[in-house]
């Protein structure tokens, strides 16, 4: 017979001496995002057109919108970390929290706790900041926690790049496939990076801002770590599932 609540005591302990920060995160985006009218499940923000409006109204005032942000305008300065918290559809919250779930853990292992906090806000911060002053016309609303978690990912690339992770390819017929992180992170960025190039100041996908988290993530482990922090023998495989 199972005792629940010695199975709720276990479970929190793991939690507690897991990466508490990456499952902070990820819970509060959660909650965030299903308290929001993106979720749907809020009867509170109407239907139709009302639904429509206070969508939009919800975006504007928590997202970053680049003409506002490069005008100096107070308000809009905090923008960049409200708008980590926020995501426009459930596709967009799901994929974000995979790719923070799977490569979050060990990054958050060898920066600590406070220091992996930090260095994602710090990340997406800068990184809507780099595609806002790009962009700094736009008057395209950006939400997302896209730009922290690229930054994850552009350290993980540094720290262990012999890692393996389980990835599905869409040209592989979605097969789960287990590759070193390098050729998995990197295929990912030359994927941002084409992107971006074509891409333009509005509605969609701010490749852009994945590029800048990316890079900042990168050259922040490596000047770091590179002094032989760096984990150079086969690091314990990473589970759970990558979308690239």
């Amino acid at each position: 017979m199972i005792d629940w609540r010695e199975a709720a005591l276990g479970a929190w302990r793991g939690a507690r001496n897991g990466p508490t920060v990456t499952y902070g995160l990820i819970a509060v985006c959660s909650l965030t995002f299903l308290a929001g009218p993106a979720s749907g499940l809020n009867p509170g923000y109407g239907t139709g057109d009302a639904f429509l409006a206070a969508q939009s109204a919800y975006f504007h005032r928590w997202g970053v919108l680049p003409a506002e942000l490069t005008s100096g305008e107070p308000r809009a300065l905090l923008t960049p970390l409200t708008a980590l918290f926020v995501h426009g559809s459930w596709l967009h919250l799901l994929g974000n929290m995979l790719f923070l779930y799977v490569f979050g853990a060990m990054a958050e292992e060898r920066m600590g706790a406070a220091g992996f906090l930090l260095f994602a806000v710090g990340c997406g911060y800068l990184a809507l900041l780099g595609y806002a002053a790009v962009h700094a016309t736009s008057e395209q609303t950006l939400v997302g926690a896209s730009g922290a978690i690229s930054g994850v990912l552009g350290a993980f690339l540094y720290l262990f790049p012999r890692a393996r992770v389980t990835s599905l390819f869409p040209f592989l017929f979605f097969l789960p496939l287990r590759f070193p992180a390098w050729i998995v992170l990197i295929f990912w960025f030359v994927l941002q990076w084409l992107a971006a190039r074509t891409a333009g100041p509005g509605p969609g996908v701010a490749y852009l801002a994945h590029v800048v988290g990316f890079t900042i993530g990168f050259l922040y482990a490596w000047g770091r770590y590179h002094r032989g922090d760096k984990v150079k023998a086969p690091a314990a495989a990473t589970e759970g599932e990558s979308q690239p």
